[in-house]
């Protein structure tokens, strides 16, 4: 009775955290909506408020003036996330399979290369020069998707330690007595058993893709292959450029832009897709996590 009535401080205090960490979370995301939809003078005069001091969709006009650029953009965003993490899901999952088989020739020299990538890389102008020239990517939707394929060692080490823990050898055993051949092996039962590190990984890649706009801005100069992320982060600095050019005094002085608020615009406009899904995937995303990153 003593040992349960000194649990419930604990739990208490437990609960409090949690809950400030998740105000923590959902707070800023709120400010930055009340942000979105307040006029620009409120914002100079006031500052940031959670309810806004004068309501305003000025913001959200500016993007519908640009709407077919981010219909557009938003268009290869879902294709080059979509594709990108399929693939990546397959690549990521043919590499860990064999890596968590103990019978492996090389498992260890295999395993010493991935984890080589996770602490070195070669540097922005050789990874530049060997897809630009050896892969030729440059403005195509390649320079979206390959970079994020090859590879991210973190999601294949996640993979393999969970399927060393979870899918027992002697199915597999079984399955080879049976005459199944390793791609059977992976394809009917590695993969069905292992939704939960699946929709982790390809929760994790899904987001790195649709907030990506460093390959965009690298890779790209055609305006017409601009991803969401990449197409925003330009009208932020195309918003920048005039509001200078405003408070220069210059021919420009007399455009009105709703620079603050349209930055906060953009912000909800490129997280609140990925936010919405992250629901779906979070019971898988936690088992996922949780299974695939215990050792003995």
């Amino acid at each position: 009775m003593s040992k349960h009535l000194k649990s419930k401080p604990l739990m208490f205090f437990s609960h409090i955290v949690f809950i400030a960490l998740c105000l923590a979370i959902i707070l800023p995301f709120l400010l930055l909506i009340s942000s979105s939809v307040t006029s620009e003078e409120a914002l100079v005069v006031h500052g940031y408020n959670f309810i806004p001091k004068q309501f305003s969709l000025e913001a959200y006009e500016y993007l519908w003036r640009h709407s077919s650029q981010l219909f557009r953009a938003y268009g290869i965003t879902l294709l080059v996330t979509g594709v990108g993490t399929l693939t990546s899901l397959v690549i990521t999952s043919m590499l860990a399979y064999p890596l968590s088989r103990y019978d492996l020739p090389g498992r260890r020299v295999f395993t010493f290369l991935i984890v080589f990538t996770m602490l070195f890389n070669g540097g922005l102008v050789p990874t530049y020069l060997i897809y630009v020239r050896l892969f030729g990517i440059k403005n195509t939707l390649w320079a979206l998707i390959v970079p994020g394929l090859l590879m991210n060692g973190f999601h294949v080490m996640l993979t393999r330690t969970f399927f060393q823990k979870n899918i027992p050898p002697a199915v597999i055993e079984s399955a080879q007595c049976d005459g199944a051949t390793e791609f059977q092996i992976y394809r009917k039962i590695i993969l069905p058993l292992s939704l939960p590190i699946m929709a982790t990984i390809g929760l994790m890649t899904a987001i790195r893709y649709w907030n990506d706009w460093y390959n965009g801005m690298i890779y790209l100069n055609d305006p017409q292959l601009y991803s969401l992320q990449v197409m925003l982060n330009e009208m932020l600095m195309n918003i920048r450029f005039l509001s200078d050019t405003n408070l220069g005094g210059a021919a420009m002085g007399a455009v009105r832009i709703p620079g603050t608020s349209v930055r906060m615009a953009i912000a909800v406009v490129g997280a609140l897709p990925i936010i919405s899904i992250y629901p779906f995937f979070q019971k898988y995303f936690v088992q996922g996590i949780t299974l695939g990153s215990v050792k003995e």
